[in-house]
């Protein structure tokens, strides 16, 4: 459910033509990777051509949203007040099972001790406006 009192930074679109159906995905529940056409490799983040072939060619994918945590900090002093009340929270790379790396967050997690290099996660969708549905990663339970 959207929070229509959400006063935390929200994500800056520099080229929204290029970003806004991965927003529009996260909206659905849905994780979308830009994959190429041409050399068929997925890619993180999306750009106007493939960093493989450097073609221009490439779609947006759903992929499984199952992950592995490559590596984390654990933030005790956000860089921003309006986290102030989120610390102790975890800001981590993420490796995707399809094989790219994006930043996160883990969540529904004991921080620290309950993260662990190469812990499986998955993809949870946190809807924090209308607008905005976040790509956080939790634990996965076997």
């Amino acid at each position: 459910m959207a929070n229509s009192e959400y006063t935390k930074p929200l994500p800056r679109q520099l080229e929204p033509e290029l970003t806004d159906p991965f927003w529009e995905g996260t909206k659905r529940g849905e994780l979308l990777i830009p994959h190429c056409s041409f050399c068929a490799e997925f890619f993180w983040y999306p750009r106007e051509a493939c960093p493989h072939c450097l073609q221009p060619g490439w779609e947006w994918v759903p992929v499984s949203g199952r992950a592995r945590l490559h590596t984390y900090t654990v933030v005790h002093q956000p860089a921003h007040p309006a986290f102030a009340d989120d610390v102790p929270y975890a800001f981590a790379v993420i490796q995707l099972d399809e094989g790219i790396r994006m930043m996160s967050n883990v969540v529904e997690c004991d921080i620290p001790n309950g993260l662990e290099i190469n812990m499986p996660l998955e993809v949870v969708f946190d809807t924090v406006t209308d607008d905005w549905t976040l790509v956080k990663f939790k634990p996965l339970v076997s």
